[in-house]
Order: C-alpha cells, then sequence, then structure tokens
C-alpha cells in the first residue's frame, strides 16, 4: 500500500459542512504504512470548533481500516484556534483595512448589493469586474482587480465568469489561492461544494466563511474587490456587511416599483451602518431591438428615482438584451465578447465612474 494509494483513500473523507475532501483541501501532512500494518495520518487544521477534530478522526479511521494490509490506523490532529475577528494591516493575504490612509494590498472594497433576488445582481458584478479589469490593463495596472461572490445559498459567479467546476489552490497550511478569469480574482463558495449539494447552514457558519474569504484569501494588491452580497435585508446581509469594512455599496435594482421598493430598503441598511452609497445601477432597463429602438418593458426612472430617495446618483442603465444573459450562461461576459457593444461601454462607464468616486472620498477622521 503506497502513500498515494492512502491518499486516495483519504480523499472520500469530506471536510464538515463541505463537499470537498480533507486532501484537496490541504489538511494533510503526512500519511504512510508501517511494516506492522499500523496506518499514521497527520493532519493540520484551523477551527475553533471541538468536535471538527474529533468527527475527522472517526472517518480517517473507518475509511483507512476498510484498506487491505491496514491493521490499525493513528491519527494525529494539530489544532490552531482561528485568528480573531477583525482584519489585520499589511497581512501578507491581503487586506481590507478600511479607507483610513494606512498601506494596504486591497486599495478599495465595494459591496454589489440588492434588495431583492431576480434583479441581475451577481450578472451586474461579474461585468463590471471585467470592465474594471479591461479598464485597469489598458492604464498598465493589469490583474488589480477582484471579485469576492459572498452569495453563500446561490453563487453563480463561477459560471457566470467561466470558472465553473474548477477548484483554488492552497498554499501553507490555510491560504486560499484565488482563482483568475478574465484578469479579475476570484472567490466563490461555488468552488468549494458541488452542484448537488446544497447549503445549509446559520448564520455562524456563514459568518466564518467570509471571514475567511477575506482574511485567509490571497488576494495580492489590489485596486478594486467587488463583494457580491446576497440579496436581502435580514440578519446574515447586515452581519456580513458588518463584518467587511467597506469603502461603499452599489445598489442593484430593475426600474419597476416591485424592486425599487426594496431596493431603497437595502441602501437605507447601508447608511444605518455607516457605509457610503457610491450609486444605483439599474439592470433591464430598456430592451434594445435589432433596429436599435428601445422599450422599457419593465417601466421607466425607477432608478433615477430610487437614487434620489436615498441621495446619491444614478451610475448608469444597463439594456435587456439576449447577448449578456447568453454571456453569462457559458462564461464569457459580453464586456469581454464585445466590448464595444453598448452594453459593455455602459458597464465600462460605470466602472471609470465608480474608481473616480471612490478617489475623491475624503478618508475618515483620525479614530473614528
Amino acid at each position: 500500500m503506497t502513500t498515494d494509494e492512502l491518499k486516495a483513500a483519504l480523499a472520500q473523507v469530506k471536510y464538515p459542512g463541505f463537499s470537498r475532501d480533507i486532501v484537496s483541501f490541504g489538511l494533510v501532512r503526512s500519511v504512510a504504512l508501517a511494516d506492522d500494518g499500523t496506518a499514521r495520518v497527520a493532519l493540520a487544521l484551523t477551527t475553533a470548533d471541538p468536535k471538527i477534530p474529533t468527527h475527522l478522526k472517526r472517518e480517517i479511521e473507518a475509511c483507512l481500516r476498510a484498506l487491505p494490509g491496514v491493521r490499525e490506523v493513528a491519527v494525529e490532529i494539530a489544532v490552531t484556534a482561528p485568528k480573531a475577528a477583525g482584519i489585520p494591516v499589511g497581512s501578507a493575504s491581503g487586506n481590507l483595512a478600511g479607507n483610513s490612509g494606512a498601506p494596504k494590498a486591497i486599495k478599495f472594497a465595494v459591496a454589489i448589493a440588492s434588495g431583492k433576488g431576480g434583479v441581475g445582481k451577481s450578472t451586474f458584478a461579474v461585468n463590471l469586474a471585467c470592465a474594471l479589469a479591461q479598464h485597469l490593463t489598458a492604464q498598465g495596472r493589469p490583474g488589480r482587480v477582484g471579485l469576492m461572490d459572498c452569495d453563500i445559498y446561490g453563487p453563480s459567479v463561477p459560471l457566470m465568469i467561466g470558472l465553473h467546476g474548477e477548484r483554488p489552490g492552497v498554499e501553507g497550511e490555510n491560504t486560499i489561492i484565488p482563482l483568475e478569469k478574465h484578469g479579475v480574482k476570484v472567490m466563490s463558495m461555488g468552488f468549494l461544494v458541488d452542484d448537488n449539494t446544497p447549503v445549509v447552514w446559520r448564520g455562524p457558519m456563514i459568518m466564518k466563511t467570509i471571514q475567511q474569504f477575506v482574511q485567509n484569501v490571497k488576494w495580492g494588491d489590489l485596486d478594486i474587490l467587488l463583494v457580491d452580497l446576497p440579496p436581502g435585508t435580514g440578519d446574515a446581509q447586515l452581519s456580513l456587511v458588518q463584518t467587511l469594512p467597506l469603502d461603499g455599496a452599489v445598489l442593484v435594482t430593475t426600474p419597476q416599483p416591485a424592486a425599487t421598493n426594496v431596493a431603497r430598503k437595502g441602501g437605507l441598511m447601508f447608511q444605518k451602518v455607516n457605509v457610503p452609497l457610491l450609486g444605483v445601477a439599474e439592470n433591464m432597463s430598456y430592451f434594445l431591438d435589432p433596429a436599435g429602438h428601445r422599450h422599457a418593458l419593465f417601466g421607466e426612472g425607477g432608478g433615477q428615482r430610487t437614487a434620489d430617495s436615498l441621495g446619491t446618483v444614478l451610475l448608469g442603465q444597463v439594456p435587456l438584451i439576449p447577448a449578456i444573459r447568453a454571456g453569462g450562461d457559458v462564461g464569457e461576459p459580453v464586456t469581454v465578447t464585445a466590448p464595444e457593444s453598448e452594453a459593455a461601454k455602459i458597464f465600462r462607464a460605470i466602472g471609470v465612474a465608480l474608481l473616480a468616486t471612490l478617489a475623491r472620498q475624503p478618508a475618515p477622521a483620525a479614530g473614528a
């Protein structure tokens, strides 16, 4: 029984709450089979949950005892307590230390949010990220855009950006290397669970995952990190906003009152937690037919009214066109496949305006 064969067997042991195994997570430090038939396994974990080491030990023992030639199993688990909540300034893996003027790897962190689902928030976030990457690359700053998909229950970013089925790498004991596509560094819950595994979690587990996405992902130097938040304004969303030191938020809505009324509540939530509203983006604003005529299928003016009611600006109006939907279905955003299309130009204009607004924001007073 070789080491590779033992590791192949251990790949059947899943980490609790995930569909990914302990080998691909990089938790197995060593594995060997002694002459007396004793399989020895060493793991290194970072967790505050005492049930996880016990569970993994039991699963490993059951898995390896079923192998021919294995008489006994000895499992050693080194457990390290996770870092305290809060994000260290100057961390090698990047930090979101707020707009305080202190040196940091990530210059700006911006939430992409919506009051309700179904308004195309993730589609907007993916295309905006790609548009920002194009703009910064043209300025000689490639690889300076990140996209963190915090929609835990329905992560769609991997599919839309062309990374569906991919898995991030692991560096050292607990540093995750984000995947990259179209010039955007990406991290998503969709990389950690398979399509047939629903995420049935309560708030504390979600918070731990988001903290890991912030603290344990090696983002590197970024000009901007977009954070795709789950829809809604409940406790989970509020907790996420309070966990991430954001430099601002963009609200995504469609024109009709059913969407704008809820988007306004989302904006009020950001105001209550002192996150600046950078603007409103109106998605599916109009249908553009082949002749170039506009049709307001979902009404008109909702995005502007929402922006006015919240004291912010309308960043732009994104048309409802088949190419945007089709690009998301195959992982080829319209901003990449058709950079000179009207939709792509609108996304780039929104991105440029967003960067300009962030650059003008005053730093908070000392001690604030």
